[in-house]
This record gives structure tokens, sequence and C-alpha cells, in this order.
């Protein structure tokens, strides 16, 4: 009785954990988006001079060039520490802890974002429209692809928790970044919202960094629930003593 109520767990539990994992990327309807998302991205262009910072064993320098505050809703995100990345790794970039590709404006009033596909790879976010008057709604001057720089762990596990569906304030400064651990590495910044292809993303040193509102909430709390009782179930059909037929 038993093992066939774990079988059972174990089955619904799955299911419900691939269930919840995918409603807790869907993105929010637009009366769901707070209004402070309808702005463009703020920046003003300072006098800084290069800092030098340390992680990882790296040690880098930041030259600042604006000030940059962006409010958003993050469509798709790469972290740089999953299995599969391994251009931050071959760069010895451990800066660039995460990207967030985030609309806002234009794309957020007329809901167009609900017609596209994001995607993000390791450092470009890619956008697949459904219909060519879907592709047409679309305004690309109201979409950028964020590469998030930090070097305290604070900030880099409150920015760390951000998913797809959630609504972000940030605040911080468009910089480039070099080192010369082994060899020589550089990585600049878009500065304006109108370009495309390679290099048009923005590169932040990050200063505060909020999520306003989280997408799905619910759902991430059901998968979680559903994997401890996946795990749990497992364990429990393992523990089960082992019967033999005569």
């Amino acid at each position: 009785m038993l093992r066939t109520l774990l079988k059972w767990l174990v089955l619904s539990s799955f299911c419900l954990l691939l269930l919840a994992l995918w409603k807790g990327k869907v993105l929010p309807s637009v009366a769901e988006v707070d209004s402070l998302l309808l702005n463009e991205p703020q920046q003003t262009q300072i006098t800084q001079a290069a800092f030098a910072t340390s992680k990882g064993g790296v040690d880098y320098k930041v030259q600042p060039l604006y000030d940059y505050d962006l409010v958003g809703l993050v469509v798709s995100k790469h972290d740089a520490k999953t299995w599969w990345d391994y251009l931050h790794r071959e760069w010895n970039d451990h800066l660039n802890i995460m990207d967030i590709c985030v609309v806002w404006g234009n794309n957020i009033s007329n809901g167009v974002y609900h017609e596209l596909t994001f995607s993000s790879g390791q450092f470009t976010c890619n956008i697949r429209a459904d219909t060519a008057e879907a592709f047409a709604a679309f305004d690309q001057t109201a979409i950028s692809n964020n590469h998030l720089l930090t070097d305290q762990a604070a900030l880099a596990k409150i920015i760390q928790k951000v998913d797809i569906g959630d609504q972000i304030h940030l605040r911080g400064r468009l910089s480039e970044y070099s080192h010369n651990h082994g060899f020589a590495f550089k990585r600049g910044t878009s500065i304006v919202r109108t370009d495309t292809g390679n290099g048009a993303c923005e590169t932040i040193f990050v200063d505060s960094f909020e999520i306003i509102k989280s997408g799905s909430q619910p759902w991430r709390r059901l998968a979680w629930l559903a994997g401890l009782i996946l795990v749990a179930s497992i364990v429990g059909w393992f523990m089960q003593p082992v019967r033999f037929n005569d």
C-alpha cells in the first residue's frame, strides 16, 4: 500500500513541478504591470576616474561612463554560473554575474510582449515574433540586454533571485571593464537604445537592485513544494524493503 502511494506521489509531484516551473515563467498581464515601467531608462554622463576591484582572484579595471536608472519587465535572463556557460570561465569574467533582457515603455503599454518569444544566450537576448503584425508593433528601442556587474556578495545574492516575469528597478553606471589575467580582456557598453547586434548591450556596474514585483509568485512557491515532495517520495521509495517473489 505504501509503495503504491509513494509511486503516485512521485508521478503527481513530478507533473506538478513541471507545471509550476512553466507557469512560474509566464509574463504578467498589462494590468499587473506597474506604471513606472512605462518610463524610459534615464542616463547622465559622468566624469569619474576608473577604479580597481577584484573578484574570483582576478583584478579588474572599471571605467564608469554614465549614471543609469532602469525600470523594466524581465522577459529573459542568463545566469553566468549555469553549467553550459563556458565563455565567462574562459574569459575569467567573474564580475558579470547575470544578464537580464528587459522591456519597458511602448512594449508594455501595447501588450506586444505577450506575442513574442524571448530567450537568452551567453551574451545575447533573442526575440522571435509569432506574427508579422507583432513584429511591426514591437518597439526595438524599448528593450535592452543588460550585463550586470557587481563585486558585492550581498548585492549579487539579490540579483540572482530575479526571474522571468519580475518587475525590477536598478541603478548603476554604464561602464567599460577590463583585466590582464593571462590575456588582455576588455568589454564596452552601449550608451544608446537604438543600436542593434554585437556591442548593443548595456554593461552596468550595479549600485542597487530592487524587485518591485515578483511574477507568478504562487507558482514559484508551488514549484518548491512539489520539488520537496518529489525528493521525499523518491527517498521513501528507495527506503522500502526489497520484496522477492517466490
